[in-house]
């Protein structure tokens, strides 16, 4: 067999070897009953915003995590830097203490939301979310509850970083630096800012956990996970 047959073979095979694990794929969810892949899924969800939320919503939950820690955007990072030369660190490093605080203390909030967001999902929902990405989970809680957990966050936020005078500093500084084109607008208040980054922390750790139970349903003890979610290994 010269090259040439040997990899149009290989190619072929490749080829049938993909389009049957799609199609074992989808033959697999589908056999799902719709009470299963409803169950499962809730589950799930449970389990990985109750974890994300117990991680987060501790102390240094958000200023410990790298991943998730609040530092000032851009401009203003920038201007920290030039601060702390001039030797006024300590009250950056107060201010940023304070915003990763804030969504600390804000996240147990959201608890109750995110069960709701559970219990009014559709089949339909369970589904699609069972046959999407990683973090099909984590981008089905961002669509429903953003809205609302923003409602809720912003008071706890803002009481959180109004015990640091350099609050209404960053606004004044970051309204004028928005208007320059330096800053975006949405980060140009302290209190909607630290509030954003708190939710988007909050689906990036709810995304992580689902990842972990994707890779390996059966560490989490449930039988109803280990089912759904070893159909789509």
């Amino acid at each position: 067999m010269d090259r040439r047959q040997f990899t149009s073979l290989s190619l072929l095979t490749a080829t049938l070897f993909s389009t049957i694990t799609q199609r074992a794929h989808a033959l697999s969810l589908a056999d799902l009953s719709n009470t299963d892949a409803s169950k499962g899924l809730k589950v799930a969800l449970e389990k990985g915003a109750s974890a994300a939320i117990l991680q987060l919503g501790a102390v240094d939950g958000f200023l410990g995590n790298e991943k998730v820690r609040i530092a000032l955007p851009g401009y203003l990072e920038d201007a920290a830097k030039l601060m702390r030369t001039f030797g006024q660190g300590g009250k950056v490093d107060e201010l940023v203490t304070s915003m990763n605080r804030a969504a600390e203390a804000a996240v147990p909030m959201a608890k109750d939301v995110l069960m709701k967001a559970v219990q009014g999902m559709s089949v339909q929902d369970a589904k699609g979310i069972l046959a999407g990405g990683d973090t099909a989970v984590s981008q089905f809680f961002a669509a429903k509850t953003r809205a609302p957990l923003g409602i809720k966050f912003l008071p706890i936020v803002t009481q959180a970083t109004s015990k640091v005078g350099l609050a209404d500093k960053y606004n004044q500084v970051a309204g004028r630096a928005s208007e320059l084109g330096l800053l975006k607008k949405e980060d140009a208040n302290i209190q909607q800012y630290v509030t954003g980054k708190s939710l988007d922390g909050l689906y990036f750790m709810i995304g992580e956990e689902e990842k972990k139970i994707r890779q390996n349903p059966v560490a989490y003890g449930s039988s109803i996970l280990s089912k759904v979610f070893g159909t789509l290994r």
